[in-house]
């Protein structure tokens, strides 16, 4: 009979900064990544953050795939829905040790960091777990166009979190959040299992937009 087993190995990480921890670092954002993306090239859309006193953090997903036909563009991913809970635990491991390294034994408080979640699609609810496994901080929590068939409660304690600053941030072009039935029901499913979520919408499609981006955090 066939049988399954697990066996947990090493991985090699790739991720990516902008910007140096020194004395003057007063910021700390990290930043996850859609479906199908490359943190080389998702890292450019915070490239305004770099301001000598914040240090851009950008973690890429462990599953890499070809993306079309001739095997040229190449995407990395967070997760399938195939053993899930494996590949969310390998994840959220991953992302501690890289909050660990960067922080260097630093807590947040003390070092007088304001530390950020960045979350873009897929990464959204990436970056809801990570946080929800309660090693790493972040003072703030960002959800760009993220979706969460279950809702926010499904992946986060907001409760937990009351003084998170928490944000979602969606196109009102996006072409995900177009399809679904009743948008204005969904926002307030996640307005209700997290009460404290700030609101911002624009006009675009399905990715971050680096002037919405830096008019939504400045100034802090």
């Amino acid at each position: 009979m066939l049988q399954e087993h697990h066996l947990p190995v090493r991985r090699t990480a790739r991720y990516y900064t902008v910007g140096k921890l020194t004395e003057q670092t007063k910021r700390i954002w990290f930043c996850l990544h859609g479906f199908g993306q490359l943190a080389q090239y998702f890292g450019r859309k915070f490239s305004d953050l770099d301001d000598g006193q914040t240090l851009i953090v950008v973690p890429e997903g462990l599953s890499r795939m070809y993306l079309d036909t001739s095997y040229q563009r190449i995407g990395a991913s967070w997760m399938s829905r195939e053993d899930r809970d494996h590949e969310i635990s390998d994840y959220v491991s991953y992302l501690n040790d890289l909050y660990d390294l960067i922080l260097n034994g630093h807590e947040s408080g003390k070092a007088g960091l304001h530390i950020t979640f960045f979350g873009f699609s897929q990464g959204a609810a990436t970056a809801c777990r990570w946080l929800n496994n309660g090693h790493a901080h972040a003072d703030r929590l960002i959800l760009w166009a993220g979706y969460f068939p279950q809702g926010l409660a499904d992946m986060i304690d907001s409760a937990k979190f009351s003084h998170t600053d928490m944000h979602y941030v969606y196109g009102r072009q996006d072409e995900y959040i177009r399809e679904l039935a009743d948008v204005n029901g969904y926002i307030n499913r996640l307005k209700a299992d997290a009460p404290t979520l700030q609101i911002t919408a624009f006009d675009g499609t399905h990715r971050v937009e680096p002037a919405v981006l830096m008019a939504l955090v400045l100034p802090e």
